[in-house]
């Protein structure tokens, strides 16, 4: 544990660091820093996943909060695993994105990303509820002032003070499971509270609830949703990759630390979780297929994946509720190795979008196009990631997805006829998912980097971007592969921390790992022959391949208005879902045969947003206005209020005996 303590504060002090440095040289120091640091607490955490024992250590706070332990067992090095892949690839490839803010100060940004890191470390690895309270307070405002980086926007102060809202509404509900395992504990330990809710139903019920909540709007489950869209695209792109890759993670963590603390879930519980997690990946993935905006749609890609996520702790639940282990610990399986596949896979989608974003200065999809001819790398890698979060063959994401499948089907023997159902609408709802999966990244891609550009900004970018930015995602690329082609060791990983949710060493599960490797090999072996036969047909024309005009009915020269448009691509599909969108047009009609200029503009807005947030939010600008005259800038009147409190306070205590 000594080591992951010095990588903890390697990370603190080199945000300060570089402050001493030039500022060319700042990140290039940080990168070195955070890559010592990662190595440090790296060792312990490979340590507990590889011999199962926990690390523990002590700290004695006295009168403030006792005693707090910190310990490192097998979900927390799991996590560990995570932030420190994570957080070196971020870094990287921030000294390239950052080179275009060479008029703005970074040194507050670096500290703030430091300091992220450092609290996330210390979130899955403290074990008392008032330290974890802090650190996560910490997490959450160092995440804040790093969404507000371009803070002279007003949109990004908007998202950020919306996703500082979302999250003081969701400590709240934490602080409350907490307060309640707290005083029937009389010990903020973790130890303390799974002997508190043995044996009391009703109350692990309403903690877990609580929990659920609290730890579901950090993670993004529908609908506690609302803060994601709009802050990810608002962030720089390292800052949304993080975010996205391992902070909303935090989330899922907190749940199932929970779990180790409920033990066998009730059914009524596990249904709502496996049925909110269905809803929320195909709530997800519905409005990401609706963006243009390449980050927002990436943003609702990850409420999807969250989902996904969720669907398996739900299965896992529900079949550790019905006692079917087998169904328990593929779902257990498939949720956790998807928290690691969706972290690489959706950070190096967030790093392409950077990519992007520095070479066009545009987020909007409809305003690029062609850009593989002048962005190879950067295409190429996109397109894997794609693939990856397609959950396709032989990349990561499908062994995850594979797995949670796998356990629904296996969950179709349980006996009871509702269990039967759910299993029925879960296998259904996630095969839907996958196909709009599919067809959101199709999108995605082909409109960013095929066809033609589309405005001058894609028409414009002369190349890639530089090394510091492309080889972190090389490496993201690489490890969606490996993760793919050696799925055992993959699956292998991700049983240790489903150790601790349920105990695997009694049951055999070797005919679904042997599954997972027949259909990875035979899917590189697809790949193998399909690059062979490529191979074969360049020699063959010796390199040489004749290109020709096809017919083009009459036009002399294609152009960027004769392809589809990322609306147009997805309004098929969106045409038959009207009811489920809040649709804005901004229309500007042609007002002659010949008109100088017209538009269509089409904006999907969230429902939930559109019809309960935003509504409640102008009822509460409403109802304050009401007090603005109180706010007078008289100090009399100030005066005046605080004697009427007093005299309130005085005559009601004499009331109270």
């Amino acid at each position: 544990m000594i080591s992951f303590f010095t990588g903890i504060i390697i990370l603190i002090l080199s945000g300060f660091i570089v402050k001493l440095y030039d500022k060319k040289y700042k990140i290039l120091i940080l990168s070195i820093l955070n890559t010592i640091a990662s190595s440090l607490y790296l060792i312990p955490a490979v340590k507990v996943l590889t011999n199962g024992q926990s690390l523990i250590q002590l700290f004695d706070f006295n009168n403030l909060f006792g005693t707090v332990c910190f310990q490192i067992d097998q979900l927390s090095a799991f996590f560990i695993l995570i932030i420190s892949i994570m957080n070196v690839v971020s870094i990287i490839y921030a000294k390239g994105y950052l080179k275009a803010y060479a008029d703005k100060s970074i040194d507050a940004h670096l500290i703030f990303f430091q300091l992220l890191v450092a609290s996330m470390l210390a979130v899955v690895s403290c074990q008392n509820a008032i330290m974890f309270l802090i650190c996560w307070e910490i997490m959450s405002l160092s995440s804040f002032f790093l969404v507000i980086f371009e803070n002279e926007k007003k949109e990004v102060l908007k998202a950020g003070l919306s996703y500082l809202v979302f999250m003081h509404i969701s400590v709240i509900f934490i602080m409350l499971a907490f307060a309640i395992l707290s005083v029937k504990s009389n010990s903020f330990d973790f130890s303390t509270f799974a002997n508190i809710l043995n044996g009391h139903r009703s109350l692990a019920n309403i903690v877990f609830i609580l929990f659920f909540i609290g730890f579901g709007t950090k993670a993004g489950f529908v609908p506690f949703h609302n803060w994601l869209p709009e802050a990810h695209p608002a962030a720089p792109s390292h800052v949304s990759a993080i975010m996205s890759g391992v902070m909303i993670k935090t989330g899922i963590y907190g749940i199932l630390r929970t779990l180790t603390f409920v033990g066998t879930p009730s059914k009524t519980i596990s249904f709502i979780v496996f049925i909110v997690a269905i809803v929320t990946a195909l709530y997800g993935i519905l409005y990401a297929i609706t963006q243009n905006d390449i980050k927002r749609l990436l943003a609702y890609s990850s409420i999807e994946n969250i989902g996904i996520i969720g669907t398996g702790i739900g299965l896992g639940m529900l079949g550790t509720a019905y006692n079917q282990p087998i169904v328990a610990i593929l779902g257990y399986a498939g949720g956790i190795l998807h928290i690691l596949n969706h972290s690489i896979f959706k950070e190096l989608l967030f790093l392409s979008a950077g990519s992007v974003y520095t070479k066009t200065h545009t987020r909007d999809i409809e305003k690029l196009g062609g850009l593989i001819k002048s962005m190879p790398q950067t295409g190429i890698l996109f397109l894997i990631a794609s693939i990856s979060i397609c959950a396709l063959p032989p990349f990561n994401g499908f062994v995850s997805e594979f797995l949670i499948y796998m356990g629904m089907f296996k969950g179709l023997a349980i006996n009871n006829f509702f269990a039967l159902i759910i299993m029925l609408f879960g296998i259904s709802c996630l095969a839907l998912v996958g196909t709009m999966a599919i067809l959101c990244f199709t999108k995605a891609f082909s409109v960013i980097f095929l066809g033609m550009p589309r405005s001058e900004s894609a028409l414009n970018v002369s190349q890639d971007n530089s090394k510091s930015m492309i080889l972190p995602m090389c490496f993201l690329a690489l490890l969606t592969i490996l993760i793919g082609v050696f799925s055992v060791i993959a699956f292998a990983i991700a049983l240790r921390p489903v150790n601790l949710l349920i105990n695997i060493s009694q049951y055999s599960i070797i005919p679904e790992v042997s599954l997972i490797f027949f259909i990875t090999m035979y899917a590189l072996l697809f790949l193998v022959i399909l690059t062979a036969i490529i191979l074969m047909k360049l020699k063959s024309t010796k390199g040489k391949i004749s290109m020709q005009e096809t017919w083009g009915c009459g036009y002399n020269k294609a152009n960027n208005h004769m392809q589809y448009t990322a609306s147009s691509y997805a309004s098929p599909l969106l045409s038959m879902l009207t009811p489920l969108f809040k649709k804005v047009f901004d229309i500007e009609k042609p007002r002659k045969l010949f008109p100088e200029s017209s538009h269509f503009n089409l904006q999907i807005e969230d429902i939930e947003e559109a019809y309960i947030i935003n509504p409640l939010i102008k009822y509460d600008e409403w109802f304050l206005s009401k007090f603005e005259s109180l706010q007078s800038g008289n100090i009399q009147s100030y005066i005046k209020y605080g004697l009427i409190f007093l005299i309130i306070i005085i005559v009601g205590s004499l009331f109270i005996k």
